[in-house]
């Protein structure tokens, strides 16, 4: 059988290309500016949250989960226990689908058209460019409705435009922890669901269903599937035990406010103590920090490579040229992302504790010294040559 493919080529002359390159300088410096916020608000979120931790971890009492101790009011405490409820939850537009959980959750995927795409580019003398695009077409499940009015080749590749049944979660109300109430916002956060094989009695309110592999499935045939077929599953998170570290509020949990101005909350499945808890948020705190130092350095590094492309494409009269001169400004603009974002959290530090921020503007001010030394040096030993 044949590929279902279309392909398509299109052309861009220079002048085309140069003036989006120019339009791209402004989109480029609203990303490289949107970097150093983003990276100086990391930085006291950082250290304002290893206070919180630390100063959590400093106060938090182990309490038992079999009664309420008013003399606990108002205080961090750390508890172990079975997150239980008496509810069964139900899906009201599929009798038969019911569960003793404590959040139960419909999700719905829909058999349609997918488009693939996949480009290849050439650069030509004189600096325009030659792109063919193949657009391949093939029948999946997806949880959104995929606009095919909207594909290259819509033609045979028709979805239906909407869902009979979108997502939904359904929550239990009451909740308890040994003698505590679990309010609903901690019930919200628990996010460690299993699967929920649907029973076999369940169907649809309103359309022919079928159960096959523990999901419903709404269509002629789940062996051999056509567009618009409809398969619901179902997660479930069930009572279990669960560790937690909050403020204790009368006979229930809240975020404890620290003197350092953030909030402690943590919740984990399982039986863990009160010290490990806090090393793993530690953890978790020091891992956010550095993914977030990397997107605020990709975002200078991004945004200076757009404000540097026009000299790609000016270059790209002769294509070889235009990649040379592209290493440069990638590297370029590699060193100085690198240094802004350096010194930007540098100056956080100053603000938010000094003495490193000092020591990493130092390192910063070196960075731009070699690279200034280096610059001078290979402008000295050209100049040598040409004479």
């Amino acid at each position: 059988m044949a590929a279902d493919t279309v392909t398509k080529v299109t052309k861009q002359s220079w002048g085309s290309r140069l003036g989006g390159s120019f339009k791209g300088i402004g989109a480029g410096l609203i990303i490289f500016l949107i970097a150093f916020p983003l990276l100086f608000w990391n930085e006291g979120r950082s250290v304002k949250r290893h206070k919180s931790l630390k100063e959590g971890a400093g106060i938090v009492t182990s309490i038992n989960s079999d009664s309420v101790n008013p003399s606990y009011n108002q205080k961090l405490v750390h508890v172990s226990g079975q997150i239980a409820t008496e509810e069964i939850l139900s899906d009201p537009l599929f009798p038969g689908v019911s569960v003793n959980a404590l959040k139960l959750r419909r999700n719905v995927k829909m058999y349609q058209w997918i488009e693939s795409s996949k480009s290849e580019t050439k650069k030509k003398v004189g600096g325009g460019t030659e792109t063919i695009t193949t657009y391949s077409y093939a029948k999946g499940w997806s949880d959104k409705v995929i606009d095919s009015s909207q594909f290259e080749e819509p033609s045979g590749h028709i979805n239906p435009g909407s869902m009979p049944f979108s997502g939904q979660e359904f929550q239990a109300s009451q909740v308890t922890l040994g003698a505590f109430y679990v309010p609903s916002n901690i019930v919200a956060g628990l996010s460690y669901a299993e699967r929920f094989r649907v029973p076999e009695n369940a169907k649809s309110k309103t359309h022919m269903s079928q159960v096959t592999d523990g999901s419903l499935y709404i269509g002629y045939n789940p062996a051999s599937p056509t567009v618009g077929d409809i398969r619901i599953e179902y997660d479930a998170v069930f009572p279990g035990l669960y560790s937690l570290v909050a403020k204790q509020t009368s006979g229930t949990f809240a975020p404890y406010r620290t003197k350092a101005g953030g909030d402690i909350l943590l919740v984990k499945p399982g039986f863990h103590d009160a010290d490990s808890m806090f090393q793993a948020a530690q953890s978790e705190n020091r891992i956010l920090t550095w993914i977030l130092r990397l997107v605020g350095f990709l975002m200078m590094f991004i945004g200076l490579k757009m404000v540097f492309e026009p000299l790609g494409v000016l270059a790209d009269v002769l294509p070889f040229l235009g990649t040379l001169l592209r290493l440069g400004t990638g590297l370029v603009a590699g060193i100085l992302a690198f240094v802004l974002t350096l010194v930007t959290i540098a100056i956080a530090w100053l603000f938010y504790r000094p003495i490193l921020g000092v020591i990493l503007l130092v390192v910063a001010g070196g960075a731009l010294y070699i690279l200034r030394k280096k610059w001078r040096g290979k402008k000295a030993a050209a100049a040598a040559a040409a004479g």
